[in-house]
């Protein structure tokens, strides 16, 4: 049985005291991560403060991105590195927002997954589709490469521990949600595509996050889909009342 994992994705939202506002409403009320894990994709310069203040809680702290080197002439960047001397756990890597706007390639996406393991975070890689590549029925060769290239070179233990968020891009931050059964088809052909390019053994491990307009209404309907282990969530994780109704969802 795969562990359900709820990641509330910021974006470039919120103040610094905002955030610590956040933690403080939810940090004591997330289930145990026995049953689900509650995870906050902050912005960078609040990761300090808040691994501090979820420090003895169930609470996760996540990074939006980062770089792939450890060091360097990287003005502006981040190395995994320091988020692990920070104490985050986790990072987001390849969101489409990075993929359209800042030029991010399946290339960059694995060389970060890498250097994540190497630094001892756990990815969470994004896949997805443009409404046109939907229409055009590309979607299922699109997601399958996006996978195949995320994952190449690294273990089958690395691939069990690798979240894979499906975000349909035409779907996030449109208030449109791919319906459940649309959601579940492509999550379970990204389970198939782990299973040919790994191991069956890691297609059932690793855990697969549905992304796009995902809210308290529409959770618990994904969640009851044989492929769909969790969500990366945008808007609706910015207020805690909201984010904790998904996170109890997944529990």
């Amino acid at each position: 049985m795969r562990k359900p994992i709820i990641a509330g994705n910021w974006k470039m939202n919120k103040l610094l005291s905002d955030a610590k506002g956040f933690v403080a409403d939810v940090k004591n009320n997330v289930p145990s991560s026995d049953s689900v894990d509650a995870i906050i994709c902050a912005p960078y310069p609040f990761l300090y403060e808040l691994v501090k203040e979820t420090e003895g809680t169930d609470l996760k702290v996540a990074a939006q991105n980062m770089h792939y080197e450890e060091s360097g002439a990287y003005t502006g960047e981040v190395s995994p590195a320091v988020l692990k001397d920070l104490g985050v756990t986790h990072v987001v890597l390849g969101h489409s927002e990075r993929r359209e706007m800042f030029n991010e390639t399946d290339e960059t996406v694995n060389k970060k997954a890498h250097a994540a393991f190497n630094y001892g975070l756990l990815p969470i890689v994004c896949v997805g589709e443009t409404l046109e590549q939907r229409e055009a029925n590309q979607t299922m060769d699109l997601v399958a490469a996006q996978v195949k290239k995320a994952l190449d070179g690294l273990t089958e233990a690395q691939v069990k521990e690798t979240v894979i968020a499906y975000e349909p891009i035409w779907a996030i931050g449109t208030g449109k949600t791919a319906t459940s059964e649309q959601a579940n088809e492509v999550c379970t052909h990204v389970r198939k595509t782990v299973a040919e390019a790994v191991s069956a053994d890691a297609a059932d491990a690793v855990r697969i996050q549905y992304g796009g307009s995902v809210k308290p209404a529409n959770i618990d309907e994904l969640l009851q889909q044989s492929d769909i282990d969790g969500a990366l969530v945008g808007g609706a994780s910015l207020e805690a009342d909201s984010f904790l109704k998904l996170v109890e969802a997944g529990k």
